[in-house]
């Protein structure tokens, strides 16, 4: 609130020091859901780190087995078998909330049927690239659900960062400065008075 809209005056003062109390309230429980919020995103960041490096093993894993299989199968006999690979995939989302931002939990279920092409003609690499991308598929379920997660969250932050910083740098000053003016014109208005009242009693006193 700009000052010079404000009325000086007690009923005036009265209010701007109750909405500046409800408004320091809220500084204190925004910096409250920034910290907690910034330590969740923290979590999350170290969380997806770490799995990142996981898919990357795994898809190393994947890709080497895939390559061995096609050495000893031929390239032409892995992309027949692959056809056959039968790998269904169950995925229920869940939530859960942080401070008000809900948060997406991500569980991925593969079931891998028996797969159509001969074991006689097939090598056990082939197996074992099947096994090795089924795992790739789960991790990237989780990482999905942390992405997810730490773009809900950063945007949250982001938010309440502004509305820490709007109260800092914008409303809390404004309260103090208008509550400093109201006082001033009350404290000059009441010497006035003082002034008018000891000028009026000398009259008095002179009559």
């Amino acid at each position: 609130m700009a000052r010079h809209h404000v009325a000086p005056t007690k009923t005036s003062l009265f209010r701007i020091r109750r909405d500046q109390a409800f408004a320091i309230e809220g500084h204190q429980l925004l910096e409250q859901k920034r910290d907690i919020l910034v330590a969740e995103m923290m979590g999350l960041i170290d969380a997806a780190v770490e799995l990142q490096k996981k898919v990357d093993e795994a898809l190393r894993a994947a890709h080497a087995a895939m390559s061995e299989a096609g050495v000893r199968m031929g390239q032409s006999k892995v992309r027949s078998a692959a056809q056959a690979v039968n790998i269904s995939a169950d995925i229920t989302l869940h939530r859960r909330e942080v401070i008000g931002v809900h948060l997406p939990a991500v569980n991925v279920t593969l079931e891998g049927h028996v797969p159509s092409y001969s074991l006689r003609d097939t090598s056990a690499w082939l197996d074992a690239t099947s096994a090795a991308f089924r795992q790739v598929l789960e991790l990237l379920g989780e990482m999905a659900r942390l992405k997810v997660s730490l773009m809900r969250i950063s945007l949250e932050v982001r938010k309440t960062v502004r509305r820490v910083n709007a109260l800092e740098q914008i409303h809390l000053p404004d309260y103090a400065d208008t509550i400093k003016y109201i006082n001033d014109v009350l404290e000059e208005q009441g010497r006035e008075s003082f002034f008018v009242l000891k000028l009026i009693k000398s009259r008095i006193e002179a009559r």
